[in-house]
């Protein structure tokens, strides 16, 4: 299987929409959302991605409210193992997947997250980051936890970067780059608005 795991420094920190930007640069890959939660409020991610990108997408367990998936699971009266989260991922060749939250949120009921799918399924991570002040300490960590547990890291893409940027976003791209590889950093998008191209770093390590 090829591909990468898209995580983040945090929720909200546009995971999906990067995704969605890779799925657009290889188009034969397949878009995966093991675990999906906050389906009483918002479309899935699945089928968000399938839209902008024009690719094929599948997802996992859902639930409507918008907690940790563990959490959400638990409180439907439902379990969720590992081997259900892995089973999203059954039969495909090429695979952009998208955990939720952070790195270690446990997306199954037995504790299972992102980190061990990307051991099992032996793919890079990506990792979302915000622009902003405390991204460098958030991004060290999840570097650090996904090295700790024999990781790749295939790089950092930073996200919503700002047209007129702070001291602290301009001197944070370097900041970031020490840890990683700097795939691309994106600019802040606004509803309507063509999409970003992703730059070659980005497809490459998909590839």
């Amino acid at each position: 299987m090829r591909g990468v795991l898209i995580t983040g420094t945090d929720t909200g920190v546009g995971k999906t929409f990067v995704a969605a930007l890779v799925c657009r640069a290889h188009p034969s890959a397949t878009y995966v959302k093991p675990v999906q939660t906050g389906l009483a409020d918002a479309e899935a991610d699945a089928a968000v991605v399938a839209r902008i990108a024009g690719v094929q997408a599948r997802q996992g367990p859902g639930f409507d409210e918008a907690l940790a998936p563990a959490v959400a699971a638990e409180r439907a009266a439902r379990t969720v193992t590992r081997a259900q989260l892995l089973g999203a991922f059954s039969g495909l060749d090429e695979v952009v997947g998208e955990g939720a939250g952070g790195l270690l949120v446990e997306l199954g009921t037995d504790g299972t997250t992102l980190a061990d799918l990307a051991a099992d399924l032996n793919l890079p991570l990506v990792v979302v980051a915000r622009p902003g002040l405390g991204t460098l300490n958030h991004t060290r960590l999840t570097c650090e936890a996904a090295w700790a547990r024999g990781l790749r890291v295939a790089g950092i893409v930073v996200n919503g970067f700002p047209d007129v940027p702070d001291v602290a976003e301009e001197t944070n791209l370097n900041g970031l780059a020490a840890f990683a590889p700097l795939l691309a950093v994106v600019p802040r998008h606004e509803p309507g608005a063509a999409l970003p191209a992703v730059p070659d770093l980005v497809a490459a390590a998909a590839s």
